[in-house]
């Protein structure tokens, strides 16, 4: 038997899962409190499986800071595994229940704004009402967050706008990119700001106001941008960026700022009374809204089913 081996396997009599459990919850909290709390231990308990670790490995896994612990170099490297692990035992269960059930399983959905508003939540419905036993949990944040959790398994399939292929984040991860649906930006503003600004009908005569624009790190900031630049005009000064949906409807509602949106979702949030769409003759094209997943993996039966309503969904949005 090689000494390799002999390590492997050392190493496997030494780990227990449940300190894997506690160690990916303390590096996503960052906090041995906050992952004390959720998983209902004492903070000894969880500092001792730590320092387990730590000797398991050898090095220190986490380093504390004024705002909790800040996992080390090592520690990131270990947490990229765990979840892998993680994400590879929660595939397995699935796989179980479906077997066992046929109707049950877990669905981990990554979205952005592009399909939050109206495609995301009707594929959910049409799932549910097919399959109520499936749990679907929603995680929202930029692709460069969720492409990387979808990459390891620790999301099932990523809702939203898809990268364009020049760009790296398309082509650097083992994904595959499936469109469903063009999509166009337009102009909104809150039911107050034609009392501020009266009725522009040009970007040029809104550069100079208030605006909300998507984070510099975001796909959907190129097409900002590009539209501005084909305007011949430079970005407003006075932006708030920001991708949360929440946070932008709310400024909007109270402020007399200006943002761009998908029309999908602007159109929804107009017929609901809360937004009002600008007529601007310069905006254009958003890009295409679709799903991303993993291509080296087999998705469960729950998984499919939802990939499935994505499409239907897709198919009556766009005839609309």
């Amino acid at each position: 038997m090689s000494d390799r081996l002999l390590s492997e396997i050392s190493l496997i009599r030494k780990l227990k899962l449940n300190q894997l459990m506690i160690f990916e919850q303390v590096l996503e909290s960052r906090s041995v409190m906050r992952a004390a709390h959720e998983m209902r231990l004492s903070q000894s308990a969880v500092t001792k499986v730590v320092q387990e670790l730590e000797s398991c490995f050898d090095g220190a896994l986490f380093a504390r800071s004024n705002r909790g612990v800040v996992p080390t170099e090592l520690g990131l490297l270990l947490g990229r595994r765990v979840r892998s692990l993680m994400a590879e035992l929660r595939h397995m269960t699935d796989e179980l229940n479906d077997l066992r059930l046929g109707t049950s399983g877990h669905v981990v959905v990554g979205t952005l704004i592009s399909a939050s508003a109206r495609l995301l939540p009707r594929a959910i419905a049409l799932l549910k009402s097919r399959s109520p036993g499936v749990l679907v949990t929603v995680r929202e944040g930029p692709n460069t967050r969720l492409f990387p959790a979808l990459s390891t398994g620790d999301i099932d399939v990523v809702v939203g706008r898809i990268p364009e292929r020049e760009l790296p984040l398309a082509g650097a991860l083992p994904l595959v990119h499936e469109g469903l649906f063009d999509e166009s930006l337009c102009a909104v503003v809150g039911n107050g700001y034609c009392r501020a600004h009266g009725n522009a009908v040009r970007l040029a005569e809104l550069v100079a106001l208030p605006w909300i624009l998507p984070t510099a790190d975001s796909p959907s900031r190129l097409s900002t941008e590009q539209l501005f630049r084909e305007a011949g005009l430079p970005l407003p000064v006075d932006i708030v960026e920001s991708l949360s949906m929440l946070t932008n409807l709310g400024l909007l509602m109270e402020t007399s700022r200006i943002a761009l949106m998908p029309r999908l979702a602007a159109e929804q949030f107009k017929n609901a009374g809360l937004l009002q769409i600008l007529d601007l003759p310069e905006t254009g094209a958003f890009g295409t809204v679709g799903f991303s997943r993993r291509a080296n993996r087999e998705h469960s039966a729950a998984c499919q089913t939802f990939i499935s309503c994505l499409r239907e969904v897709a198919a009556e949005v766009v005839c609309v």
